[in-house]
């Protein structure tokens, strides 16, 4: 069976200050239909970029390389009524920030009614009644009561699960989750999560999940891609990216991360700051602040060698460590050599 997504080499560059600047750099992966997909990675590595330019929500003037398929069909080539059933009933998005995406003049019940009415030609009692339904699923309580609110009377875990409501409505076959979860308390954030958890099994959706929260993306998800200025360093099934990550960038994330049940005096941090894909040097955008870093990784990207079936491992890495310390590194599976 044919992947739902397609993500192939893709490269973007956006306008800015009347020059192109670059914000992804060849980033490939595939998601199939009903699985989970996290992206994780510190601000500016590409994260919120690639899933808006799955959506097609990128400004005028981007210029995009690479190519973008859902279920067979290349989304940069749909027009008029075929993009606009792309984004109505077959991809749905969560943003981050609920209040920045919610008119503030109008009630709940007209954000939740607009879309049924508009592309289901939705008589208005009826979208009501269904915009009822939708909050009674997201586990809103007095559902009549809530539809006759403004977003600024609601609280940010209710307004965040009015979201998940309004994206759910078309039954769509991909949600892409922008941080869903930032700003909200770990217990509301929980309840989201479980929410999302369970329209995924009902409706069997396949989501791109977006995080800075490792935890949370082994949580979630079925497999995690770990990006950094633009480009995948790699990806693992989630349950294994804790215990044996693959890439420097990865490992040091991973030691960053604070657990419950180890003390430390103070927690291992990434030298330098974060690298966006435009300011990315030549060579291994990480290299600046990669502890084995070496001389030619300045000048190209080291080669990856092949340890399994899909995954990879950075040449210049013969030990990493992950949650369960220094690993004696035995060698490639093969001596093949593939480039990144």
């Amino acid at each position: 069976m044919n992947p739902l997504l397609e993500v192939d080499a893709l490269s973007v560059r956006l306008p800015v200050g009347g020059e192109l600047r670059t914000v992804l750099r060849d980033v490939s992966f595939a998601l199939d239909r009903g699985s989970a997909l996290g992206l994780v990675g510190e601000s500016g590595s590409g994260k919120s970029m690639t899933v808006r330019t799955i959506a097609r929500l990128l400004p005028e003037g981007a210029d995009v390389r690479g190519g973008v398929r859902f279920d067979g069909a290349e989304v940069f080539a749909l027009r008029g009524d075929a993009l606009r059933a792309y984004r109505a009933k077959d991809v749905a998005m969560i943003f981050q920030d609920a209040r920045a995406h919610t008119n503030p003049v109008r009630t709940i019940g007209d954000f939740l009614t607009e879309a049924l009415r508009t592309n289901d030609r939705m008589p208005k009692p009826a979208a009501l009644r269904r915009a009822g339904d939708l909050l009674a699923e997201v586990g809103i309580a007095d559902p009549e009561r809530r539809l006759r609110q403004f977003p600024h009377e609601l609280s940010g875990g209710l307004l965040q699960r009015v979201m998940i409501a309004a994206a759910v409505a078309a039954r769509p076959r991909l949600v892409l989750a922008d941080e869903p979860t930032t700003a909200l308390d770990v217990t509301t954030q929980a309840e989201v999560m479980a929410i999302l958890g369970r329209m995924r099994r009902e409706f069997g959706m396949a989501m791109l999940f977006i995080t800075h929260d490792l935890e949370l993306a082994g949580a979630v998800c079925d497999e995690t891609i770990v990006l950094y200025a633009g480009q995948v360093m790699e990806r693992q099934a989630s349950a294994r990216l804790h215990e044996d990550p693959l890439h420097p960038y990865t490992a040091a994330l991973v030691q960053a991360r604070p657990e419950i049940g180890r003390r430390v005096e103070r927690l291992p941090a990434i030298a330098g700051h974060p690298t966006t894909a435009y300011e990315a040097p030549d060579g291994c955008a990480f290299a600046p602040r990669c502890h084995v870093a070496q001389p030619e990784c300045r000048e190209s990207v080291p080669a990856l060698l092949r340890i399994g079936s899909s995954e990879t491992r950075c040449v210049r890495m013969p030990g990493l460590r992950g949650r369960t310390g220094p690993r004696e590194y035995a060698g490639p599976a093969s001596n093949e050599e593939i480039q990144p």
